[in-house]
């Protein structure tokens, strides 16, 4: 796709989120390769402006420059949100919040600790993206399942084949204890996050190492 049409969709498509102001954003496009830079107010709004450029058809990778600038009256002090921080954790059942902790500085959440599933670590994170004041987060937590990791291979497999979206055709798969090794190529963007997504929601996995490459041609 010509880079210049690949900018201005990104461009579009950000435009078109009204939960984002893009109008401080910018856009770059280079060979498949989207450069999102400049402001944004919140942690919210940077997650989601990547979000919605990963989605646009031959994005093939995302350079992130953008920033989160706060405005001065919702800056908010580090004893506040982590106070936040552990309350939203405990409302959400999907967490084991005695399983994780919390370190807040200069506006930076920092999380740790461990849990069983890939999917547990992942809500952790989207949760501290909501709270207000937040910079960035550093999301440390460690997947450590509590079941056995045998048969991954042929789990992991089976779930590939399962997703839709998918051809699994092209995808070759190497199993170590539980980490999982994605090689191949896939046809776009979204497949290759939907093969890692799939990587991850098998039982026993607690690494996934994706090498695939997009050829979206």
């Amino acid at each position: 796709m010509n880079d210049t049409v690949l900018r201005d969709s990104v461009i579009e498509a950000l435009d078109f989120e009204p939960s984002i102001d893009a109008a401080h954003i910018g856009v770059a496009a280079h060979d498949g390769v989207v450069t999102l830079s400049g402001t944004v107010p919140s942690l919210q709004q940077k997650w989601t402006a990547e979000r919605i450029a990963r989605k646009v058809r031959g994005v093939q990778a995302i350079a992130e420059e953008i920033s989160v600038v706060l405005p001065f009256e919702k800056k908010t002090a580090d004893e506040e949100i982590a106070r936040r921080a552990l309350n939203i954790m405990r409302w959400d059942t999907a967490v084991p919040h005695d399983k994780i902790a919390v370190k807040v500085e200069n506006g930076i959440i920092t999380l740790s600790g461990h849990v069983d599933w890939h999917y547990q670590k992942q809500e952790t994170e989207i949760l501290m993206h909501r709270l207000g004041g937040v910079k960035a987060v550093i999301n440390l937590i460690e997947v450590k399942p509590a079941i056995d990791a045998y048969g991954v291979h042929e789990k992991v497999e089976r779930a590939l084949r399962r997703d839709a979206e998918l051809d699994a055709a092209g995808i070759k798969i190497g199993v170590d204890g539980g980490t999982v090794k994605l090689d191949g190529t896939v046809h776009s963007w979204a497949e290759r996050r939907a093969a890692e997504a799939a990587a991850w929601a098998a039982p026993g996995v607690s690494r996934v190492e994706d090498h695939l490459l997009v050829n979206a041609y």
